[in-house]
């Protein structure tokens, strides 16, 4: 963390002359003794002291910086001088809009994602990322999108408007580990077939992609903006 002593608490870890395969990184800790006395901490480690608990928040920071903030209330990381000044109710919604936009802009991988991190996702909210974790907890990990359907209280309108969110790497389908919405496979399974490919194959090779002709597949419900943005995607 790179609060009080870090610097020389660096120097003294160089001096260790540890392999050079081991990175050493100093990351921002704002907010994480915030994160260590909360009630989603105690709940993560629950045997743990706030000390091991912030310097866990710190490391998984290296490793998924949005994943882990999204814990902590964005008043908290510090960064607003003046924040105490403007009307707490707008600033709450203004923060969290925020977070909400970073979290969909991003994506989320929807196998390993904390409850915290699957709630700003649009269309769940707080209680269907909890059904959706404890689903993974009992199944196993989702291998499609289409498996969502099968968490409780998650219905085909909360599926529409979260699925193209929600990331699976590496399961039966490859467009489930893009940002392309379920809706418009039909349309990329198309262009693959008048390639003469697989799906699995455009994603791979710019080539391919490059001898698509986008106005092809302009439809009434798709125009040529919605088009480009899923081959860019």
């Amino acid at each position: 963390g790179n609060g009080t002593a870090s610097r020389e608490t660096e120097a003294l870890v160089r001096g260790l002359e540890l392999p050079r395969a081991i990175p050493l990184v100093v990351v921002s800790e704002a907010g994480a003794s915030v994160y260590s006395a909360s009630e989603v901490a105690r709940q993560e480690f629950p045997d743990l002291d706030v000390s091991v608990r912030g310097a866990v928040s710190i490391g998984r920071r290296l490793m998924d910086p949005l994943a882990e903030l999204v814990k902590i209330d964005p008043k908290s990381i510090g960064v607003g001088q003046y924040q105490h000044d403007v009307d707490q109710g707008w600033l709450k919604r203004s923060l969290e809009d925020v977070v909400t936009s970073c979290v969909n802009a991003v994506g989320v991988e929807v196998n390993t994602a904390s409850p915290q991190l699957l709630a700003h996702v649009s269309g769940l909210g707080p209680s269907l990322a909890k059904a959706v974790v404890t689903y993974r907890e009992q199944n196993g990990p989702f291998h499609n999108r289409q498996e969502l359907l099968k968490v409780p209280r998650l219905g085909p309108k909360a599926f529409e408007q979260a699925a193209g969110f929600l990331r699976i790497r590496g399961g039966d389908q490859p467009l489930d580990a893009s940002a392309v919405h379920p809706e418009s496979y039909p349309m990329v399974e198309a262009m693959a077939r008048d390639l003469g490919a697989a799906v699995s194959d455009l994603l791979r090779d710019q080539d391919l992609r490059r001898r698509i002709e986008p106005r092809r597949y302009v439809t009434e419900d798709k125009g040529l903006p919605t088009i480009t943005d899923i081959l860019g995607e």
